[in-house]
């Protein structure tokens, strides 16, 4: 397997750079909230929302650098969709029990 040529690679970094940057805007605004109603009940989603925007920085780095040195990553491995998605979950259940 090769990696594509043109300008995937940086499609793929951008990508991955705009889902992060969205997550931390999240994970901000969570904070705002948890700030102005109190940290007890909010702390909880505004930690998970932050390490699920660390994973994502982490995980697209890795597959931007990848791809940019012509090593065609796979699809993100069990693992690390696994743990993206738990992350994402947790955080939406965690938001949601706080909000009630």
């Amino acid at each position: 397997m090769t990696a594509p040529d043109g300008l995937q690679p940086e499609r793929t970094g951008l990508a991955w750079q705009r889902t992060a940057l969205a997550s931390a805007a999240c994970t901000l605004l969570l904070a705002h909230a948890a700030a102005q109603e109190g940290w007890r009940t909010a702390t909880v989603p505004t930690a998970l929302a932050a390490a699920g925007t660390v994973a994502m920085v982490v995980i697209g780095r890795r597959r931007a650098r990848g791809l940019r040195e012509d090593r065609a990553p796979g699809p993100p491995g069990r693992g690390q969709a696994g743990t993206v998605a738990a992350l994402v979950l947790l955080t939406a259940l965690a938001a949601l029990l706080s909000l009630s």
